[in-house]
């Protein structure tokens, strides 16, 4: 029964915020102010493949160059929050579009951080309020991109967000050691604990078809972004739907890879920049990348001993990576990345995007930051 009465409760709390939402005046900022001038004129088209919370980072940062953005979101996570409500309402997982659309959104401050609520006790402890809030307008409407979209318009957001595929999706890994693992959340245990490494991702199913919308974008895009984000849960997972590929390779956008600063451990344990691009290679073929843009900023050791205490270490490019690349006909373009905030490492959206949007205008960029 308290699980009863505090669901209900939730419902009427989504209920009541989204009147609020029918009378609050969203805070829409000026393009004019936000967006810079020559970049809004051209209306740069830029499509951004990931998951994650790389994603949603440069996200925040890209609104701001251009308001012609689509968000490729893979809905391959079964773990968390996001896991739960997937398992328990049969939905796909909300979590990685709804950062996504919180990242893109023109709302309140006081309304966004409601949104990213975490509750703290109880049946719902760990559970995002934007998640039940997506949850709720998935069950409104009976469809999740209807969902999607129409939370889009509550929060007004720049761009628009897209689930890769709308089917109920799984990632199997085979790893080095014969093993397969199912389950986005299972794999780096699983990697970890038998003391391994990823050899292939799949989908399960194979077969899973994208949203018409997905592949239209690719092919309408100026500039095509893949990451950042987790190599083989986050971006392989898009890169897995039929016809993704195909299209990105058709597409005549150039297409620009996002390197991580930090390997992910039980995912891409020792993975230089040069591991990323191959492994890509290997799952998708051959020219899928035009561009890499790596960071090459050493990270204080004080920061980088906090990772490292968790096995993780920078991805790093040396000059024969380099030379590897150009060889197979990438640019590479090195820059520091790098963003502490808190101790927290993450990429400098504000700047990456500077390079991603004038790169799609054929304008000349400045590699020094």
């Amino acid at each position: 029964m308290t699980s009863v009465m505090i669901f209900i409760g939730v419902v009427g709390w989504i209920l009541l915020l989204i009147s609020i939402l029918r009378y609050l005046k969203i805070k829409k900022e000026d393009n004019t102010k936000t967006i810079k001038n020559d970049v809004r004129e051209e209306k740069s088209k830029v499509v951004v493949i990931g998951g994650g919370t790389g994603q949603s980072v440069f996200l925040r940062g890209l609104k701001y160059y251009t308001p012609n953005i689509t968000a490729i979101v893979t809905v391959a996570d079964d773990g968390g929050g996001s896991g739960v409500l997937r398992e328990d309402l049969g939905m796909l997982p909300p979590g990685d579009i709804r950062n996504c659309l919180l990242s893109l959104a023109n709302i309140e401050p006081t309304m966004s951080e409601v949104m990213k609520y975490r509750f703290t006790d109880g049946v719902l402890k760990g559970q995002s309020f934007g998640n039940l809030f997506l949850a709720a307008m998935n069950g409104v409407y009976g469809n999740f991109e209807t969902a999607v979209y129409k939370m889009s318009e509550i929060f007004a957001i720049t761009g628009r967000v897209l689930p890769v595929t709308l089917e109920d999706i799984n990632l199997i890994a085979h790893l080095e050691n014969g093993n397969l693992v199912k389950g986005e959340s299972n794999i780096p245990k699983h990697v970890k604990s038998q003391n391994t490494r990823i050899s292939k991702i799949q989908l399960e199913p194979e077969s899973a078809k994208p949203l018409d919308d997905v592949i239209k974008s690719i092919y309408d895009a100026d500039k095509i972004v893949i990451g950042p984000g987790s190599l083989y849960t986050s971006i392989m997972p898009n890169l897995l739907v039929d016809g993704v590929v195909e299209a990105i390779k058709k597409s005549k956008a150039p297409k620009i890879y996002i390197a991580n600063i930090m390997t992910q451990p039980g995912e891409t344990d020792n993975y230089n920049v040069l591991d990323h691009v191959k492994a890509i290679n290997k799952h998708c073929g051959e020219n899928i990348i035009d561009i890499v843009i790596a960071n090459n900023e050493v990270l204080p050791k004080p920061v980088f001993d906090i990772y490292s205490k968790d096995g993780a270490s920078q991805v790093l490019l040396d000059k024969n990576q380099k030379h590897i690349l150009e060889d197979i006909g990438i640019k590479v373009i090195e820059c520091n990345l790098v963003e502490i905030k808190s101790n927290y490492i993450r990429h400098d959206a504000d700047y990456i995007s500077n390079i991603v949007v004038n790169l799609a205008l054929s304008h000349s960029y400045d590699n020094e930051k």
